[in-house]
């Protein structure tokens, strides 16, 4: 996945006022990678937490 897409649904994620502690944790190391792409592992990390919050 291209590096601008993944920080577009990261930044989505990290406006919900709702987000709890571990998922921000996750978003915040995410967010902070240098690569320009997500991991299998990485990739289902965010879909669980935009599923989780409803953000698609």
């Amino acid at each position: 996945m291209p590096a601008v897409l993944a920080s577009l649904r990261i930044s989505r994620l990290r406006e919900n006022e709702n987000l709890e502690d571990a998922p921000s944790a996750v978003l915040k190391h995410l967010g902070e990678l240098k690569r320009p792409y997500l991991t299998v592992v990485e990739e289902k990390l965010l879909s669980l937490i935009e599923l989780e919050y409803g953000v698609d």
